[in-house]
């Protein structure tokens, strides 16, 4: 037996994603088939305990192409200058900034893959921050800065962003939170409730009006973080 974590699209409340552990059976190994035995599984027991709510695995080992598509992996934005495609994976890690050295924005037109496994062989000392585009994050609340990628990133794939609104609940089946706090699962739930809420459109591209939207108290945060400029993902 295994333990994940399933994300639900609420719209009551402060946080609009909650959050619930669900016990189902593990299926061993890597290959790519074991995976979706597991995510089977996982799935049946949500529907099973909710009431068939309607549950979508977002990753590339996803069943459905959707899935796959929402993956950090592969949902992304074009740079409206360069044209240049860059991955949510990519913003994020390219975005870190460390005691030694960051960000590594070369890193935005590096592969996924390339982007997460950079850090490998680095001693760069403590994660101070992120900063995207000359715009510093804060390291709390953990996921403010992945999911502000990934969202603005997701509300410009119209066709994506309209079919995900079709689910209430999403999985990832590599996801960890004991390993890890940011799950690209999470960022579509969140991304469903702004919608169905009504705010999405109006954070969209302005990290202040989001922070305000996420943060019970901005005031306990540095001034250098609070400041109310339109953002575009350039």
């Amino acid at each position: 037996m295994a333990k994940r974590p399933v994300f639900f699209s609420t719209e009551e409340g402060k946080n609009l994603v909650e959050v619930k552990m669900v016990d189902f059976k593990w299926f061993a190994g890597m290959a790519a088939s074991q995976k979706q035995k597991c995510i089977d599984s996982l799935h049946q027991e949500v529907q099973e305990t909710y009431d068939g709510i309607e549950v979508l695995e977002v990753s590339s080992k996803s069943r459905l192409e959707l899935g796959q598509s929402l993956s950090a992996f592969n949902l992304g934005f074009t740079q409206v200058k360069s044209g240049n495609f860059i991955s949510i994976e990519s913003a994020f890690q390219g975005s870190k900034v460390f005691e030694n050295g960051g960000p590594f924005t070369e890193l935005y037109l590096k592969s996924s893959l390339e982007a997460k496994q950079f850090f490998r062989d680095k001693e760069l000392g403590v994660l101070t921050c992120f900063n995207f585009y000359g715009q510093p994050w804060e390291l709390e609340p953990h996921t403010l800065f992945y999911d502000w990628i990934y969202i603005n990133a997701l509300y410009r794939d119209i066709p994506l962003a309209n079919k995900v609104m079709d689910y209430d609940s999403f999985t990832d089946i590599e996801f960890n939170p004991k390993k890890s706090f940011n799950c690209q699962a999470r960022s579509v739930a969140l991304f469903v409730a702004l919608r169905r809420t009504k705010q999405l459109a109006e954070i969209i591209g302005d990290p202040f009006l989001y922070r305000k939207l996420m943060l019970s108290d901005l005031d306990k945060f540095p001034s250098q973080y609070k400041i109310p400029v339109q953002q575009s993902l350039i």
